[in-house]
């Protein structure tokens, strides 16, 4: 009788301990912009000719100014930071100095803000093969921090510079199950800056599309 009260009282503390993981376990999620809905992706897509892309020549990431300052000491960043992360704790210059972040590309979380990059959701460098490169500086200013659009997500650093500047042709989160989004946010922030795609960058966002 003894075992068994034991034996309960081990099943009690286990089931209080998990109980108490549970509570305190990450809940943070991205929060981008939700894009157009995938019938609206695939309509704005196939109104989208393939066109080749133009050349990387005379492009620079400053053509493109980030991070811009979005309110009081806080720039583009920090906003996207905060917007993205739970519990985000700043300092008095708005670096966010605790919280946690879930990158919905792999379905990593993270407990520090270097370990988290924002994306570019359509890289800057595609966009200038896109079409920015004969965009004012303003415009792409706007692209580079646009927080109305799902263009900006925090994302695990390295998956971020593993992306690099790929287009869907080549490169899709490695969580499935975000690809749908991906695709739905990739086709509604090309579209509304009026960018072009390329063949294989349209036949792989359609594939994906097809299936949402």
């Amino acid at each position: 009788m003894q075992i068994s009260r034991r034996a309960a009282l081990a099943a009690t503390v286990a089931t209080a301990s998990a109980a108490a993981l549970l509570a305190t376990a990450p809940t943070a999620h991205a929060a981008l912009p939700t894009p157009v809905s995938a019938a609206t992706a695939r309509s704005y897509l196939a109104a989208m000719p393939a066109t080749a892309e133009h050349s990387l020549t005379g492009y620079s990431r400053d053509l493109f100014p980030h991070w811009i300052t979005i309110s009081g000491a806080c720039n583009t960043r920090e906003t996207v930071l905060k917007r993205d992360g739970s519990g985000v704790v700043t300092d008095s210059s708005c670096a966010a100095t605790s919280g946690s972040w879930y990158s919905p590309y792999d379905g990593a979380t993270w407990y520090a803000a270097s370990d988290v990059d924002i994306d570019h959701l359509v890289p800057l460098a595609e966009a200038w093969r896109s079409g920015a490169w004969s965009w004012s500086t303003s415009k792409r200013q706007a692209l580079a921090n646009d927080l109305s659009r799902p263009q900006l997500l925090a994302v695990t650093d390295n998956v971020n510079q593993s992306k690099g500047d790929q287009d869907p042709g080549s490169w899709w989160p490695s969580r499935t199950a975000y690809r749908c989004t991906y695709a739905r946010a990739w086709v509604q922030v090309k579209h509304d800056y009026g960018l072009s795609v390329d063949a294989t960058e349209k036949s792989a966002l359609t594939s994906v599309l097809n299936g949402c």
